[in-house]
């Protein structure tokens, strides 16, 4: 059985691997921001390409 670590150990751990951490953004230095490009994780789609899809099986 594996015992669990401590907070303190995963601090340690987390700081290994990802390294010092940036200061936090201050309240005043915040601004507001509104996303007008289409995500890119989405492309867009062909005309046509949903059909495609459906009728070869993919």
């Amino acid at each position: 059985m594996s015992e669990s670590l401590t907070d303190e150990q995963h601090a340690f751990l987390r700081h290994v691997r990802f390294g010092e951490l940036p200061p936090p953004v201050r309240p005043e230095d915040r601004t507001a921001s509104t996303e007008t490009d289409p995500p890119r994780y989405q492309p867009d789609p062909t005309p046509g390409r949903y059909e495609q899809d459906l009728r070869s099986g993919g």
